[in-house]
């Protein structure tokens, strides 16, 4: 407990106020998990050549909870596709990750897997309001269902590029005055974006964009959509290889159809983040470490990545792993991750929740992997 008196510039007394000290609260959890190093999934593919230089391709892929063995193959919802290749490239139907979503594991040294997991990744993935979703109620964070998506050939001298559109599946009604009066029924769901990139011998730099539509209101004309774009880049240099990413995610209101100008009363939130990795081959080993940071704003005005506002909600993370391989199937890791709160952010490693009142504020979050990796 603390009070004090202080002095003004008059020499006028000022009385400070009472400061109790509420103590901290520590939650922890040890347990057995999966995913610790890849995805533990299990999936089918297979092609027909269908001669003239075309294909047909189908790929199912399920997640596995190899640590329980609740979830096995009773849901493709790692990737659920069919797929027509040839010259001019691939066209690719059904559930697949988004654009967006492939920088941010492409060119994390941790691949969004564990606790090493890049905080651009888990904030874009957590919904801060609560509820399903990511960032904003942001469903397509990661994967996109009922998505049509191209793919450039590969043999355009290392450039690559897709572009997606997945549908919403709404009901429209005519005329618009016959549309019940629900949440969320006309326009929520539909995601559009692309990613489009150079790699060639040791550089490897893609530019992504997404928009998700993750709510709407017919009759009020609101859409709510979250817009996405970043940068990513890894560049080896044989000792070592380098990551980086520069993201930003916008959740915008448009009101009446105006989707140029946003309207002056409805401030959008900014999640802008970015991260720098590093790994390191060590005889039949790898080290690997990152650094990512992310910061939340609301309102008009586009600060940049390091340009600090005074109390908006940010958080940085601190990642380092070994992994040693046993063989080109079996591999040992661990892996040790820091996450520092400040001004109410309350990312954590691993979703481990914090104690949720108005005496305690989210600080900090510690995560440890230790595990075994086998593919086959």
């Amino acid at each position: 407990m603390y009070n004090g008196v202080s002095y003004n510039a008059f020499g006028v007394p000022m009385y400070n106020p009472f400061y109790v000290n509420q103590g901290r609260v520590k939650t922890s959890k040890t347990g057995m998990a999966n995913s610790g190093y890849n995805s533990s999934r299990l999936g089918f593919r297979g092609t027909e050549d269908l001669g003239g230089g075309l294909a047909a391709s189908f790929w199912l892929e399920a997640p596995i909870t190899n640590d329980d063995g609740a979830t096995g193959v009773s849901t493709f919802a790692r990737r659920s596709t069919v797929s027509l290749s040839g010259g001019f490239g691939e066209v690719r139907l059904g559930r697949d990750y988004t654009p967006t979503f492939w920088n941010d594991t492409v060119f994390d040294p941790f691949g969004t897997n564990g606790v090493g997991t890049n905080l651009i990744s888990t904030a874009n993935g957590f919904n801060t309001a609560g509820g399903a979703g990511g960032f904003g109620g942001n469903l397509n964070s990661t994967r996109a269902s009922n998505s049509i998506g191209y793919f450039l050939p590969p043999n355009l001298g290392g450039f690559y590029g897709q572009v997606m559109y997945a549908f919403h599946e709404k009901t429209k009604y005519s005329p618009g005055l016959a549309t019940p009066d629900v949440a969320d029924n006309s326009r929520a769901g539909r995601y559009v974006g692309g990613r489009f990139g150079y790699a060639n011998g040791p550089l490897d730099v893609a530019l992504a964009y997404g928009s998700s539509t993750v709510g709407d209101d017919f009759y009020a004309g609101v859409t709510n959509k979250v817009n996405t774009l970043n940068l990513g880049a890894s560049y080896d240099f044989g000792p070592a290889k380098l990551f980086g990413e520069l993201s930003q995610a916008k959740l915008k209101t448009d009101i009446d159809g105006n989707f140029i100008v946003q309207p002056g009363s409805v401030p959008s939130t900014k999640l802008n983040g970015w991260l720098l990795g590093v790994t390191v081959p060590v005889g039949a080993g790898l080290i690997r470490a990152s650094y990512s940071a992310v910061k939340y704003k609301t309102g008009h005005s586009d600060d940049l990545f390091f340009n600090d506002q005074r109390g908006n909600p940010k958080a940085n993370k601190l990642a380092l792993g070994y992994v040693h391989n046993l063989s080109k199937r079996t591999a040992l890791y661990a892996t040790v991750a820091r996450v520092s709160n400040k001004n109410g952010a309350s990312l954590s490693v691993g979703n481990q929740p914090y104690i949720s009142n108005s005496v305690f504020t989210p600080k900090n979050s510690t995560g440890y992997d230790f595990g075994i990796r086998h593919a086959f």
